[in-house]
Parts: C-alpha cells; sequence; structure tokens
C-alpha cells in the first residue's frame, strides 16, 4: 500500500448496469423465477498461501532484499506467478509500462468461459517497497488472489461472469500500473467491468478486519461472510484512496476489498473485540525490512483467503 492518499472520489454510475447492484424488485406478475444460489467456494489451504509467500521471501532474499518496480525481484515474482497460472490453464499476458525511468509490469490472467461482457476481476499490487521483501505488503494479497485462482481451476469453476485476475506493479510509485491499466481500456472494454475486488495487505501481525465500503452490494458479500464466522469488522478507511481500487473506482466501476491495517495502531475498543494489542500498530513492520514471512498471522491470512473464495464463488455467478 502506496503511502500518499490521492481525493477519494465515490462514484456510482456503474452499479446497477453493472449486475452488482440489484433492480428494484419486480411486482409479482413479473418477478423472474428464484435463481440457484451460488455453489459454495472451496476452503483455500493457508499452508498453501503461505508456501507462495515463501517462495516470494527468496526471490527478495536473492535479489538485493526487496521486489520493487524497476528491481529484479518485480520482475521475477512476475515470473513465479505467471509459471503457476500458465500451468493451470489460465490465459496470461504481461503489460509493460515506464515509471520513473524504469520498465513495470502488470500480470492479467483470465479464466476461459464465463460472459466476456460481465468481467468480473480481482487484483493486488505485488511490488514491494525498496527498504523490504513486502511479504504482508503485499505479498499476502498477491498470494491469497493467486491461490484462489488456482482453486478456480483445480474446481474447474464455470462462472456466469468472466473471471480475471490481476497482478500491479508500480503500486508504491502511486498506483501507476493499475492506473495505466484502467486508463488503456477503450470504453467499451472498461464498461464490461462488472466490479473490480481488492486485496491489500490482507495478514498484519496485530490484524483488524475492515472491509471496503465503496459499493453496497460487494461490501455486504464480505461482511455476510465474516459475521458466519462470528468476526466483526469495521469500515475499512486507513487506505481510502491508497491502493489500486481507486482507479477502478475513479473509473466508474464498483469496487471492494479486504484490508487487516498498516501503520495505524489499534484501538483498546478494538483489541477487545479482535485480540489484539492495543496500542500497537497493525503492522509494526509496515514498508519495513522486517515485512518478511515472520510479519505475518497466519488466522487473519487464512480468513481473508477464504474470504476472498467465497466473494468469487458468489460474484460471478
Amino acid at each position: 500500500m502506496k503511502l500518499s492518499a490521492p481525493i477519494r472520489t465515490l462514484t456510482a454510475a456503474a452499479l446497477v448496469t453493472s449486475g452488482l447492484l440489484a433492480m428494484p424488485a419486480a411486482t409479482a406478475a413479473t418477478a423472474a423465477p428464484t435463481a440457484e444460489p451460488a455453489a459454495a467456494a472451496p476452503d483455500i489451504p493457508v499452508a498453501d498461501v503461505k508456501a507462495h509467500l515463501g517462495e516470494l521471501q527468496s526471490i527478495a532474499e536473492a535479489n538485493g532484499g526487496n521486489r520493487a518496480h524497476g528491481r529484479p525481484g518485480y520482475k521475477a515474482s512476475i515470473d513465479y506467478l505467471k509459471g503457476k497460472l500458465d500451468a493451470a490453464g489460465f490465459t496470461t499476458s504481461v503489460k509493460e509500462f515506464n515509471s520513473g525511468g524504469a520498465t513495470g509490469y502488470n500480470l492479467i490472467a483470465d479464466w476461459p468461459g464465463g460472459d466476456e461482457g460481465q468481467v468480473l476481476m480481482a487484483g493486488a499490487h505485488l511490488d514491494s517497497v525498496s527498504s523490504g521483501p513486502g511479504i504482508n505488503d503485499n505479498g499476502s494479497g498477491s498470494a491469497a488472489v493467486l491461490e484462489t485462482a488456482l482453486a478456480v481451476s483445480r474446481e474447474q469453476l464455470k462462472p456466469a461472469k468472466h473471471l480475471r485476475f490481476a497482478w500491479w506493479g508500480a503500486e508504491e510509485q502511486g498506483l501507476v500500473g493499475s492506473r495505466n491499466y484502467v486508463n488503456s481500456l477503450p470504453d467499451a472494454d472498461r464498461s464490461k467491468i462488472s466490479g473490480y475486488l481488492n486485496f491489500d495487505m490482507i495478514g498484519s501481525p496485530n490484524p483488524g478486519y475492515f472491509v471496503y465500503d465503496d459499493d453496497p452490494a460487494i461490501e455486504k458479500v464480505f461482511k455476510d461472510y465474516f459475521a458466519g464466522l462470528d468476526v466483526p469488522t469495521e469500515i475499512e478507511t486507513e487506505g481510502d484512496g491508497r491502493s489500486d481500487h481507486a482507479s477502478f473506482l475513479d473509473a466508474g466501476i464498483p469496487v471492494g476489498g479486504l484490508f487487516t491495517g498498516a501503520g495505524n495502531r489499534m484501538s483498546s475498543e478494538q483489541a477487545q473485540k479482535w485480540g489484539g494489542t492495543a496500542g500497537e500498530s497493525f503492522d509494526r513492520c509496515y514498508h519495513s525490512a522486517c515485512d518478511t514471512t515472520d510479519n505475518i498471522n497466519d488466522t487473519a491470512l487464512d480468513r481473508n483467503s477464504d474470504a476472498i473464495a467465497h466473494a468469487i464463488w458468489q460474484l460471478s455467478s
């Protein structure tokens, strides 16, 4: 998650046309038959998500201690994910862009099938800051999105909507990769994106459970999931405008996502309901060299990874 925050612009133009926010109920005489409920998502093994984090840690250690934009560790991270997705049957593409005099890369992975006029996207930024390996920020979101995509392949999911997964470059330089992607889309293609789900820091060591409130339909899917676990949630405010969802939100695309906290400190009320440490940052290693595989709360990573899969299965049906 980057440091500076652009102005948040809440746009609701696509809520109804996207299919994520329902039209007013039809009269009894004209109401359509009740749709079949979406199939339950599979459990996402947290051990598999952590295995990806271990690989990203190793990549950083072999490349100067980081996976930052313009550094060899970032391109090696892209190559690792692409290899997994290609083997799983995704159609992948690496999109290049330039930022700060260096070449950046976005990785896009499409799952075959589904209505390409209704595209559900899920993404995470893959770059770290230069001061560390970036395992919570944002290996955690990247690894969980990757493992969810691999679960789509294992289950041979046949969603009604077309599924697209993305990993963004140069987020830490100002959302550069995701803005480049959104701005490069023709208007017709941009209008086909029914929703974008963003996952930036979902394994913080002193975790909160925060849900984006930008789109009510997406927000409800996540809040209902955590309510089913008896885990209270709060509206996400620390990261408003500071991660890649802002690139989509500014283009009028419905967005949602999850977050476990960065440099802000946990209050006593939050500690009481989440079992954390009051007065301590949600992530004491935020943007630091100590953001390693030791900087992950396994329970938070597990819950959020399962929530990602739940949302993908629900929102793509």
